[in-house]
């Protein structure tokens, strides 16, 4: 045999036995197959879950961006997209300045209602040390499982998200700045009020509210504020006819609708999974898991419900409706993810499709214009999803509705006094020339497809 052999044979030798020592060590004598995560090694899975999960809802951000500039108008859609980058940063600055001390800080100590109004929010003083190098052992800043603000920013993507419901809602007919003044104080004292309320620990918490990724804190809340503004501002010019009617306004850019819809569905992954809150144990990541089967479920069953009931009620096999369907399917399963018994997240996603559908016609009865069907989608859904926990996800029903009524009357009655004490100062609607010739043009100055001619409307009869 040759020395090169002879060193082959060796090598392999001690790797055998390497593996044999690593695996004796690991079982142990006695011991259960599997080994448990090490204190540091929990904390770094657990910040790093927080920031890549709120990667994925911040990049939902994109998904509301292309689902609305798609369904306005193409005069109208510069705006649409200065709207959501906007609404974006108010949120992030505003939950930064004041929002999350409301919603996390001292909520028990004010009996459960409210959080601190102290200003800013910042790593702990043991993390501060820590990247100083003043303090050698981290054991102080790993015990909190997780780093301060990774937990800080997980938590500030949803509050963004809450403000991109309101923006389809409203689109091409409120002025800009009236926009981002009602989402300062959406994100910055509404929305962190609900949170206290419930993820906060505060009074719907203690009373065992379930509501695990938002159905009703997120999406209710903000389709319960686009609600109010859109009674408040009136319909689009010409949408509901004199005789009653309602003119059919389709989307301008199809591919881009269903793009954003896409988008929507997978940041959804992180919106819901991110909610469990962990990653550092084997029943963690077993948890995520079914948390994202169940979301997926729910989508496609969403879609294909919206897809079997769009013609025979809607008179057309209607693309709009079962991408809406989609998200309806992802805002009602929101609630109760973590259900085991997967079946269960095909039926509350269908009746989510259902509901965005049959939500639609009634909004059209009721002549409240709501361009994008934000509020079948989020609102409608959102009470279902909220209630459907109370199927297998272990929700009891009388404080499901009690969450359900309190949020909702606090959250329509704060935000129309908002919406209209904004009217009164510096009014909400655009004047008929910016809705005649479109907001890019009027108010920015610039369009998004310049080869475009700005043609006035047609004035309806």
């Amino acid at each position: 045999m040759t020395r090169k052999h002879i060193d082959a044979t060796l090598v392999r030798l001690g790797a055998v036995m390497s593996a044999a020592i690593a695996v004796y060590f690991m079982l142990g004598q006695g011991s259960p197959a599997y080994a448990g995560v090490a204190e540091e090694t929990t904390f770094v899975l657990n910040t790093f879950s927080f920031l890549i999960w709120g990667v994925l809802v911040m990049w939902m951000c994109a998904g509301f961006t292309m689902l609305e500039s798609g369904c306005v108008r193409t005069k109208n859609v510069s705006v649409i997209c200065l709207k959501n980058i906007g609404l974006y940063a108010i949120a992030s600055l505003a939950y930064f300045f004041i929002g999350y001390n409301l919603m996390y800080v001292g909520v028990a100590e004010n009996g459960g209602w409210v959080g601190s109004f102290n200003l800013f929010y910042s790593s702990s003083e043991a993390e501060r040390q820590l990247l100083s190098g003043s303090v050698e052992d981290p054991s102080d800043v790993i015990s909190n499982g997780y780093s301060t603000m990774s937990d800080w920013f997980f938590q500030m993507v949803f509050v963004a998200t809450t403000a991109s419901i309101i923006s389809g809602t409203l689109a091409e007919r409120v002025r800009l700045y009236s926009f981002f003044l009602f989402v300062l104080v959406l994100t910055a004292l509404i929305y962190p009020i609900v949170g206290a309320w419930t993820w906060g620990g505060g009074w719907l918490s203690e009373r065992g509210f379930q509501d695990f990724a938002g159905s009703t804190i997120v999406h209710s809340t903000g389709g319960w504020a686009a609600l109010a503004g859109a009674i408040l501002l009136g319909a689009r010019r010409g949408k509901f006819r004199q005789d009653g009617t309602v003119k059919p306004m389709p989307p301008s850019n199809v591919p881009i609708v269903t793009l954003g819809v896409f988008i929507l569905w997978l940041g959804w992954f992180g919106f819901n999974g991110g909610s469990q809150l962990a990653l550092g144990s084997a029943v963690d990541v077993i948890a995520i898991s079914n948390i994202l089967v169940n979301t997926n479920i729910a989508a496609a069953s969403g879609v294909i419900a919206a897809l079997l009931v769009s013609k025979p009620v809607l008179g057309r096999t209607d693309l709009v409706a079962t991408l809406n369907g989609a998200i309806a399917g992802l805002v009602s399963i929101t609630a109760g993810p973590d259900i085991v018994d997967h079946q269960w997240a095909v039926l509350i996603g269908a009746v989510g499709g259902l509901i965005a559908v049959f939500g639609t016609l009634l909004l059209d009865k009721l002549k409240i214009d709501d361009v994008v069907g934000a509020i079948p989608a989020h609102l409608f859904a959102g009470i279902w999803g909220t209630l459907a926990v109370c199927i297998a996800a272990g929700g009891n029903i009388g404080v499901q509705l009690i969450g359900v009524v309190a949020i909702g009357a606090f959250v329509f009655v704060a935000s129309f006094i908002v919406w209209f004490v904004i009217n009164l100062v510096m009014g909400l609607r655009i004047s008929e020339q910016a809705e005649s010739l479109g907001q890019d043009v009027v108010e920015l100055g610039i369009e998004a497809y310049p080869e475009f001619i700005a043609v006035p409307d047609e004035e309806e009869r």
